[in-house]
């Protein structure tokens, strides 16, 4: 049995079937030894099966012209709000694989850069939106009983000074948050919110290196909207499938706050 020190990209390895048949015994061994990689296998394991579910029925359609545009560096032309579902499940693929499910490649630069910050702020926001809002074991990485933690957490990986907006009064309740990669900017925020009747609504933030902006944004007419800022060196986009005025009044406390929190 081979056996050498294994580490977090053999699971992503192990996960995509490119680890050498020869290392498998000595893998899930170290596995067995190490409880939180075994922990991370069965998270990655789990996101793995979510992203193919949300794929189903879409694998074999062509890549949309917009994709390849990003995947070959080439500058897209401006398109129109609108994405049909297939495009967004396209885009969540984008969000999970190209960190590699967990991140793992998040940090290569110069992938996918094209000059519309905010259409990719907030399909990447809305895709990841789709991904985790369904999800009910996996949604978060930090739940909200581990608050201080998960602020502290994202604000170092994401570099900004993070503060998890209190919705309470918006009736929205955090239940966590999670990291996730973004194409653009590196790495993201997500917060996960959600009310009593178990509506969720998520907030999704990079730190942001374009101008100002600020707009409502729809995939299509019966998904998700986004009501997103880029502003003070930040982006943020808030996810959900409120009608839009109730949407836009929650987006504004937490535009508000996360403001505060980044300026303080």
């Amino acid at each position: 049995m081979t056996r050498r020190d294994f580490t977090e990209r053999d699971i992503h390895m192990a996960l995509d079937g490119e680890l050498p048949g020869e290392e498998r015994m000595a893998y899930d061994a170290w596995l067995e030894a190490n409880p939180e990689m075994k922990a991370k296998s069965a998270r990655y394991i789990a996101d793995h099966a979510a992203l193919r579910a949300a794929l189903a029925g879409v694998m074999d359609e062509p890549v949309p012209a917009r994709l390849r545009q990003a995947v070959f560096g080439e500058a897209p032309a401006r398109g129109p709000a609108w994405r049909s579902r297939w495009w967004l499940s396209a885009a969540a693929a984008v969000v999970l694989m190209v960190g590699g499910i967990s991140g793992y490649v998040a940090g290569i630069d110069g992938i996918g850069r094209s000059d519309n910050s905010d259409d990719q702020l907030v399909e990447q926001a809305i895709a990841a939106h789709v991904i985790y809002a369904a999800e009910k074991r996996h949604a978060v990485e930090v739940p909200a009983s581990d608050k201080d933690h998960l602020q502290t957490w994202l604000s170092n990986r994401v570099g900004l000074k993070l503060v998890a907006p209190d919705l309470v009064a918006q009736g929205f309740e955090l239940v966590g948050g999670r990291l996730l990669p973004s194409g653009e900017h590196g790495k993201a925020a997500m917060l996960l919110y959600e009310d009593a009747k178990g509506e969720r609504i998520s907030l999704f933030v990079t730190a942001e290196s374009s101008e100002a902006a600020k707009g409502t944004y729809s995939a299509e007419a019966d998904g998700p909207q986004a009501v997103y800022w880029l502003d003070k060196g930040y982006g943020c986009a808030v996810v959900g499938s409120l009608p839009r005025e109730r949407l836009s009044d929650v987006a504004k406390s937490a535009y508000g706050q996360l403001l505060a929190g980044i300026s303080s």
